[in-house]
Parts: structure tokens; C-alpha cells; sequence
């Protein structure tokens, strides 16, 4: 599995989230480490992206952290589930909608197992039940690869919306699983994980590509090695040679099929 899945039980402070996320980026473009679905929630937090306004803010006494995701004011509390995740679309299909899709689709399959009925709207992005908003979501692409993600009101106290105008719209337009009347819904850790390693995981066809290339790359490998070490039998050329050889090879091989998976 090219993708680690996780859970934090306790919640977990929006700028150490962040901060982690920040660096898995950095690993996952390096190679180093696996892609990343993350499911946990956050203490009462206030967050800003790019796009929003001073005037969005209601309550002046609140701190809004400002974040480099899109979309505008939204809140984080106990009782929302949070769905982030670090996914490399160069392994994938360089299409930030399609991308966007996959995450709504994830959101609304998840809400069908509770007998919720989530739709999209092309307007306003998030996923939304009956005219208000249960899911909010928040990506950012840098060097094409994917990150931050989505939110899902569980049974939190929505009427902390009220200190802001959240997404830009009205704060009356929020609601959550407990609103709509599913007061115990079980088991949402396992199911936001396994739908979402679902649908954000490569098909067979992307691990078939890269079966390919990668023995295509061993293979290559092998026939320099045949003809290199023929002509150098014809040539009485020191074995030493040959060994770096091969290792400068190996290596040359190694790193693009890194860089490729």
C-alpha cells in the first residue's frame, strides 16, 4: 500500500497538523515517505484561507489562524471529523477537479451509510444535505501533489459558526449528522478510512504503468550490463572496473524508479 492511513484519538492543535502535513509533503516529493490519509479532529479552532475577508469575522475577540488552503473562514471543534491528507498527483492524473471530485464523492458515500443524502454544489464547493452545509473543503497543489482536506460535522456545537460567516455564507446554513437526527452514528473512524483509502488509492491501471516501467528500467539495466561485460572479456578490462560499473548503474536505475513510485 503506497498510502498510510491514520488516526489520532485525542484532538490535535490545528498548527501542529499543519506543521506535520507541511513536512509529509516534503518527504512524499523526496520519496522517503508513503502518502497520507489522516483522520483526527481539533480543538476549537478558527481558520482563514486565502480568499477570505476581515468583514466575514463577526466576534472581533476570536483568532482566526491564517492558512494557505483555499476557500475562506471556517470553524474546527470537537465533534468534526477532519480528513486531511498529502496525495501525489504526479503518480496520478494531473487533474485538480477531478481530484476534487473524488473527495466529494468520498463525502457523500459516507453519509449514505448514516441514510444521509449529501449533493454537490458547483457554486459553493463543499457538500451539502437539505440546503445547508455539512462538509467543508479546503485543498492546496503545490508541485502537484495534494494537500489539507476536508471537514464532516459529526455532532459538533454548530452554534460557534456564529462568530463568523463561514465559506462566505450564512452561518444559519451549517448543519451535522445530530441536526439531521442521527444522534449515535457508528463506526466513522473505520468508514471515513476505508472509503477514502478507496477512492484516493491508484487503480490497477496506475500500478500496472508502473510495474512496467520499473522492469522496463531492470531490463535496460540488463542489457547494457550483457553487452558492457561481453566487450569487456574481449578486452581483458580489469574486473574492478566492471564492478563500479555496475554499481553506477544500479544506482542511476534505483533512483528513477524512486522517483516514479
Amino acid at each position: 500500500m503506497n498510502i498510510e492511513v491514520k488516526t489520532s484519538n485525542r484532538p490535535i492543535p490545528y498548527k501542529t497538523a499543519i506543521n506535520a502535513l507541511e513536512k509529509r509533503v516534503i518527504d512524499v516529493r523526496n520519496g522517503v515517505k508513503k502518502e497520507l490519509i489522516w483522520v483526527l479532529e481539533h480543538p476549537i479552532t478558527y481558520t482563514g484561507g486565502v480568499r477570505y475577508k476581515e468583514e466575514e469575522i463577526l466576534d472581533k475577540k476570536i483568532s482566526i489562524i491564517k492558512t494557505n488552503r483555499g476557500g475562506k473562514l471556517t470553524l474546527h471543534n470537537r465533534g468534526q471529523k477532519i480528513i486531511y491528507f498529502v496525495i501525489n498527483l504526479n503518480n496520478r492524473k494531473k487533474d485538480i477537479r477531478l481530484f476534487v471530485n473524488k473527495i466529494e464523492k468520498s463525502i457523500i458515500e459516507f453519509l449514505n451509510i448514516y441514510g444521509v443524502k449529501g449533493n454537490v454544489d458547483r457554486k459553493n464547493i463543499g457538500i451539502w444535505v437539505e440546503g445547508k452545509k455539512i462538509s467543508a473543503i479546503g485543498i492546496r497543489v503545490k508541485k502537484w501533489i495534494a494537500y489539507h482536506g476536508c471537514s464532516i460535522n459529526i455532532n459538533n456545537d454548530l452554534n460557534l459558526y456564529n462568530k463568523i460567516i463561514p465559506c462566505g455564507l450564512n452561518n444559519k446554513n451549517v448543519t451535522s449528522l445530530l441536526e439531521l437526527g442521527i444522534k449515535k452514528p457508528l463506526k466513522i473512524n473505520f468508514n471515513l478510512k476505508k472509503i477514502f483509502l478507496k477512492n484516493l488509492s491508484k487503480t490497477w491501471i496506475q500500478f500496472f504503468c508502473e510495474f512496467f516501467i520499473k522492469f522496463s528500467l531492470i531490463g535496460k539495466f540488463f542489457i547494457i550490463f550483457y553487452k558492457f561485460n561481453f566487450m569487456c572479456m574481449q578486452h581483458h578490462t580489469n574486473f574492478f572496473i566492471i564492478v563500479v560499473f555496475i554499481y553506477i548503474i544500479f544506482l542511476i536505475t534505483y533512483n528513477r524508479v524512486a522517483s516514479i513510485v
